[in-house]
């Protein structure tokens, strides 16, 4: 008992101790932040992966693809037996995304998906992703009449504003065909009355003659110019669509100067899209779209690069679909697998099957892998370097343990002399290393956890003060600090850090034990 007694006085009176103690609390408060915001990012970021990618993807070679996918899924599901959940086909082809945004055109690469969106949506969160209520529920390439939200819908009304997105859907598209009209009337209003010869009449830079253009020439000529010639076969914009896609919602979004978003594109708005078709050698190929939701994995490396259509579609503009047959071609299969089946062994069996200089099959884990590697390393040199931290604070133990020993000659010395062992006065002082630990590590993990849970107003009061933001969300794909607090990381770095401070106070410990009472008690 007298050994506790003489720890707790001596941290209490001992304030030199408090460096030690203050050490350890920062040690461990640090290591308990940052491994705390490296899993929640690590999570986040898995979990957004996993919601784009699907458990597997049985890929093909090439633009081509392989043909009939409805066969590959029978042979998959014979091989893989009763841990395939869902499968769906789809194409992916590179494409130049193309809008008009008042006299100007933009222009984007990206990523051109074909799906279906019944079964796309059973083998991956896709659908989770979307920006309108009902889509979520349903997936749908058709344009919806409003509702789309206007505040991101995980971050709640305190999210930025999308400006614009009160219109976007037939609304939108309606406005745009009745200011299209309007202009299109003061135009034939105040063009010349000419005859169609008149009018594209040209004249010949090789012979000098005055040539007309081909009757067919001239049609086009003037729809391109002036729009259809013919009003039954007009397109009426504010009753029809062209076939729907939905957009990378950083395709469209810029950042107004409060922060609030505002868009190049709307749910309504038409856009063109040019891809490869999948002859050889391949040739461009465009098409008109209608944009009808937003794609928003909060990911910048896919909200910027991918642009879903129907699968249908894009295979007969690609030329994918046999016309004897009518059997067409895909390029990957994407399997969601049974809760509790082993990627890595369904993988396996697929690869035994299928010859890999035609297929290639690869988890979602394989896709992403370098990624993944990236930050477990990044987490692995992190926690080595600030433990160093706590390394620290147990040579400030060791040194403020060996003034103890020093300036407690005597009283080792007397109580030796009255019969402690070597052992029990070993004991105080591993037992007061401990208790120096124990209360850092108390102090540390009470930081840590406040820190960890206020992390955001943190990062707001310090942006403030500086000026400068502290989290790029385009940087760091996520729109908040995502923070995890595993328990077993805590109980780890609490064990490490009593255990630092323990081992700190072997040799001072060890010095006290061996002191003989008449020495210690000779010049008293």
């Amino acid at each position: 008992m007298y050994k506790l007694i003489l720890c707790w006085r001596y941290l209490q009176t001992r304030y030199i101790a408090l460096a030690s103690v203050i050490s350890v609390t920062l040690g461990v408060a640090t290591l308990i932040v940052v491994n705390s915001v490296m899993s929640g990012f690590t999570h986040e970021m898995q979990h957004r992966i996993h919601g784009i990618l699907s458990d597997l993807v049985f890929d093909g070679h090439g633009l081509e693809g392989f043909s009939d996918s409805r066969w590959h899924m029978d042979r998959i599901r014979k091989i893989a037996g009763d841990d395939i959940e869902a499968m769906t086909p789809t194409v992916h082809v590179p494409a130049m995304l193309n809008y008009r945004v008042g006299q100007r055109w933009v222009h984007r690469q990206v990523n051109f998906i074909g799906i279906d969106a019944k079964t796309y949506a059973q083998v991956s969160d896709c659908s989770n992703y979307l920006q309108h209520p009902e889509n979520r529920m349903e997936p749908s390439f058709q344009l919806r009449e409003g509702g789309y939200d206007l505040h991101d819908r995980e971050l709640g009304d305190e999210s930025p504003y999308r400006h614009g997105m009160e219109m976007a859907g037939w609304p939108h598209r309606r406005r745009l065909a009745t200011e299209e009209k309007a202009w299109l009337a003061a135009q034939k209003k105040n063009r010349p009355k000419l005859t169609i010869p008149e009018r594209v009449g040209r004249s010949d830079p090789f012979s000098g003659i005055d040539t007309p253009l081909r009757a067919a020439e001239s049609e086009a000529g003037v729809e391109q110019r002036w729009g259809p010639l013919s009003k039954s076969q007009v397109f009426d914009k504010a009753t029809q669509q062209e076939t729907g896609v939905i957009i990378g919602y950083a395709l469209a979004q810029v950042l107004g100067h409060e922060g609030d978003h505002y868009f190049l594109v709307l749910p309504g708005d038409d856009v063109k899209l040019t891809f490869p078709t999948a002859g050889t050698p391949p040739k461009a190929v465009s098409g008109s779209f209608t944009v009808v939701d937003f794609y928003q994995s909060k990911m910048s490396e896919y909200d910027s690069a991918f642009v879903f259509a129907p699968i249908k579609k894009l295979q007969e503009m690609r030329g994918m679909i046999d016309p004897t047959t009518g059997i067409a071609n895909v390029n990957s299969i994407q399997i969601k697998l049974r809760e509790g089946a082993d990627l890595e062994a369904v993988r396996d069996k697929l690869r035994a099957a299928f010859p890999p200089e035609i297929y290639a099959i690869s988890t979602w884990r394989d896709k992403q892998g370098p990624l993944l590697a990236a930050v477990q390393m990044e987490t692995a040199i992190l926690n080595i370097l600030l433990f160093l931290i706590i390394a620290v604070a147990g040579f400030g133990i060791l040194a403020i343990f060996f003034m103890i020993v020093v300036e407690k000659t005597k009283d080792i010395g007397i109580l030796k002399s009255l019969g402690a062992s070597g052992a029990g006065v070993m004991a105080i002082f591993l037992s007061y290393g401990l208790l120096l630990g124990s209360v850092g590590s108390g102090a540390g993990l009470i930081l840590g956890l406040l820190f960890v849970r206020h992390i955001d107003s943190v990062r707001k009061g310090v942006e403030w003060l500086s000026g400068q933001p502290v989290f790029d969300p385009s940087i760091y794909y996520f729109q908040q600090i995502p923070t995890l607090v595993d328990p077993r990381m805590i109980v780890w770095v609490i064990a490490g850090a009593m255990a630092i401070a323990v081992i700190a106070s072997v040799l001072p410990a060890l010095r006290a034990a061996r002191l003989h009472p008449v020495e210690a008690l000779r010049y008293e």
